[in-house]
């Protein structure tokens, strides 16, 4: 850091990667609270010698700076941290005063805490926070990270694993043909050959986790779980015994896979684009595509061995895709690196090979397509033990673009000035022509579930373009003014 980019930050109190004391002759206590914090976290800057006062700063200057610099690096050194620690020290002089800086680096090895292990702290915004004790445990399960699923369980073999399940999914394989010379081998081959187990025959985690037979993944894995619940509404609130659907307990992480699947492709379109050469109808299933990648990067990348659940939650305006464990480095990086570390690669190589995810490693890119394929928003929410990435299903009042030309399915030209889903066209249409339909109508009509027929229905009523008259059984719907002549 220059002396000019420490002025900078003088001037901004909001980053978190940057903390000032005053210090004049002695290192102040809390400094060692801000050492675990950044050592914990992604690493930081501690500068001596200057006072905070609200969002002011003052430079107030160190005198002794060979002394405290002494005095840190003997702590540092010394059994006060239940590890030895590494800094780079920095000095300035600005209007005459001297101020002393320490780099901190992200610690290899977490928790580092001081005297006893409630001395844990991690950085939350600009300041220090005392670690939870769930926050303490996922630091002690990182220590793992990109290694545990890759451990072989000692005493197992294939005959733990779910037989329909490996044949199903050695099907899939050798569907898309990324290793071929594994297709027609033994079981016991292509298990070794894709690290379901290793090479003497043991299961490993990750194969365990995928493939595996109940009661065998639950007394391996006891933690095991895979959630996917539909809740209407758009709260949280909604969700106490009032879901629509939630999956069922399944074996292994395949068998969940399919079940999630099938559910995510009833919540998007997949407009037909042309025919092939076969005279067959063909789909876009660009939006398809990036929630089975969102999927496939959440098991890959869960802590299976966690209490906490990883859980998909699908709202009538959003879904939440949650995992419990953080990330091992920024997602700038991530983006922006062709390199990969899935927590759990063998899982992730495992869904690649049967083609359900079509990158190595995070495909952050691909999730942020959604907005440009579908208008609407994306983000991704990360802190220390966890990561939510939640993809909304509405378009936002904020979005709608007026007398945007629309993207008109075959044989149903809707023309409306507001900016639909492939699906709400579909329902605007049938509902011009039959006032009457109901929702289980149209749901067999366009070959849908129920629940995303009435979340089209609602989203249109939201718009304004429809209103529900009488009951629902015996009611109708009608087009708002301004709609009754669109075609």
């Amino acid at each position: 850091m220059t002396k000019d980019e420490l002025v900078t930050r003088l001037r901004d109190i909001e980053w978190d990667d940057f903390e000032v004391k005053a210090a004049k002759s002695d290192l102040p206590k809390n400094i060692w609270e801000t050492v675990s914090a950044f050592s914990n976290c992604s690493g930081g800057w501690i500068v001596l010698g200057v006072k905070q006062t609200g969002r002011s700063f003052e430079v107030s200057g160190v005198n002794n700076i060979e002394k405290l610099e002494q005095d840190f690096f003997g702590t540092l050194r010394s059994k006060k941290f239940n590890v030895p620690l590494f800094a780079s020290p920095y000095r300035y002089e600005i209007d005459g005063k001297s101020i002393l800086a320490f780099y901190i680096p992200s610690s290899e090895v977490k928790p580092v805490y001081f005297g006893a292990l409630e001395n844990t702290f991690i950085r939350m915004g600009s300041g220090d926070q005392r670690a939870t004790q769930q926050e303490i445990m996922s630091m002690v399960r990182d220590q793992s990270f990109g290694i545990q699923s890759q451990k072989s369980i000692p005493n197992t073999n294939i005959d733990m694993l779910n037989r329909d399940a490996l044949t199903d999914f050695r099907g899939e394989v050798r569907h898309w043909g990324l290793v071929q010379h594994l297709d027609s081998v033994s079981d016991e081959e292509f298990c070794k050959g894709v690290g379901i187990t290793d090479h003497s025959g043991q299961l490993t985690y990750g194969g365990m986790i995928m493939l595996g037979k109940s009661p065998y993944t639950f007394n391996f894995i006891p933690t095991f779980c895979a959630d996917y619940v539909e809740i209407p509404g758009t709260g949280l609130e909604a969700m106490t015994n009032n879901y629509v659907y939630r999956i069922p307990e399944q074996q292994n992480l395949w068998e969940a896979s399919r079940v999630i699947l099938r559910r995510l492709r009833t919540l998007v379109n997949t407009p037909m684009i042309g025919i092939n050469d076969r005279g067959q109808s063909v789909e876009d299933f660009s939006e398809y595509d990036i929630l089975r990648e969102a999927m496939a990067n959440q098991m890959a990348h869960a802590d299976h061995f966690s209490p906490r659940r990883s859980c998909i939650h699908v709202f009538d305006d959003r879904i939440e895709f949650i995992n419990p464990g953080g990330m091992p480095m920024s997602l700038d990086v991530m983006e922006n690196t062709f390199e990969s570390q899935p927590r759990n690669p063998v899982i992730a190589k495992l869904f690649r090979l049967a083609h359900i995810s079509e990158n190595l490693g995070y495909g952050l890119r691909k999730l942020k397509r959604w907005k440009e394929i579908t208008g609407r928003s994306m983000h991704i929410e990360t802190s220390i033990n966890s990561v939510k990435v939640t993809f909304d299903l509405r378009v936002r009042e904020s979005e709608i673009a007026v007398n945007a030309p629309v993207n008109v399915p075959v044989n149903v030209p809707v023309n409306v000035p507001v900016k639909l889903t492939d699906t709400q066209e579909k329902v605007l249409y049938l509902i011009k022509n039959d006032p009457s339909i109901t929702h289980s109508k149209i749901s067999q009509e366009l070959s849908i579930n129920e629940k995303t027929a009435k979340r089209a229905t609602k989203a249109l009523r939201e718009l304004n373009i429809i209103k529900r008259t009488g009951s629902d059984k015996t009611g109708l719907w009608v087009l708002a003014d301004e709609y009754q002549g669109i075609q």
